[in-house]
């Protein structure tokens, strides 16, 4: 099997606190982390100011992650080529022991005549996974005669049908032209005000094509609030304070991805044999054999 070389098979779990720099304190008080600078620096030039040692925090704390989502993509890549491996080698065989077990069960039913077992039969041969139609394939883009109307109609920019004419209601068209006069962009004292404005009445223009009243009276609403206030910027310390939140945020969901990846099916394998996975298909593979063997004797046995 070609896979990429994953290092380590199981991803290495960083610490969600100490790789991402949370157990520091870099304090943002100036006035206490310059004392405590001062008094561990005497003689030096100055003193290191406290979004220093924070952002010195967060580049180890990004150099971690960075680490630990190589380790998980290492090994999802392992999963998803041993799982594609599995399916072509085993997966013949695996369908092979379900249509026995239903032509077993089948048999058993035409012999006894039992309700039971008849039952049992049903069920079995429902376990047998049929071969799609071509409608289940493409998801009811196209059947056996070719695309349907509407996929075609999708993949050439075209209609299937006319679109259905809108009539805006006599509230709708009110609010409409309400909205306009209020704010034309031709009513703009500045580019941003014109900018604000454009951007507001495309929305009313798209609202109004639909003859949407109810978000004519939201955007007539919104209009009448005023502008948005502009946004205060945060400081230094807090934009990197955010950043080691996002960090950690972004390890817990690694951590969950790498924990599916080791306890599915799959990844449970590989682990068994994480430097030869090759071999350990081979040896699923021969005790599949063995089972088929066994499966097609009992239902020559039965069928004799």
């Amino acid at each position: 099997m070609t896979t990429p070389e994953a290092e380590p098979t199981q991803p290495q779990t960083p610490d969600p606190d100490s790789d991402l720099g949370l157990d520091r304190d870099p304090d943002p008080d100036p006035a206490t982390a310059g004392r405590g600078a001062s008094d561990g620096a005497a003689g030096q030039s100055g003193a290191a100011r406290p979004e220093d040692r924070l952002e010195k925090a967060v580049r180890a704390a990004e150099q971690a992650l960075i680490e630990y989502e190589i380790a998980v993509e290492t090994f999802r890549v392992e999963v998803e080529n041993f799982s594609r491996l599995h399916h072509q080698k085993l997966g013949p065989m695996y369908a092979r022991l379900d249509e026995l077990d239903a032509e077993i069960a089948e048999a058993l039913a035409a012999r006894s005549g039992d309700p039971e077992d008849r039952r049992k039969a049903d069920e079995a041969r429902a376990r047998v996974m049929p071969m799609p139609g071509v409608e289940e394939l493409f998801h009811g883009w196209m059947d056996g005669e070719g695309l349907y109307p509407e996929a075609a109609a999708m993949l050439t920019d075209q209609s299937v049908r006319p679109p259905q004419r809108v009539r805006p209601s006599d509230e709708a068209r009110k609010l409409y032209r309400e909205l306009v006069r209020k704010s034309h962009p031709d009513l703009a004292q500045d580019d941003a005000e014109r900018s604000r404005r454009d951007e507001f009445i495309t929305r009313v223009n798209a609202a109004y094509a639909r003859g949407d009243e109810p978000l004519l009276r939201e955007l007539s609403a919104e209009w009448a609030a005023g502008p948005v206030a502009e946004q205060q910027w945060p400081s230094k310390s807090e934009e990197l304070y955010a950043r080691l939140e996002w960090l950690a945020q972004r390890k817990e969901l690694l951590t969950v991805v790498a924990r599916e990846l080791e306890e599915g099916a799959i990844g449970a394998m590989l682990r068994m044999a994480p430097d030869d996975p090759d071999q350990l298909l081979e040896e699923i593979a021969e005790q599949l054999l063995a089972q088929v063997t066994e499966r097609e004797a009992e239902l020559a046995r039965l069928t004799a």
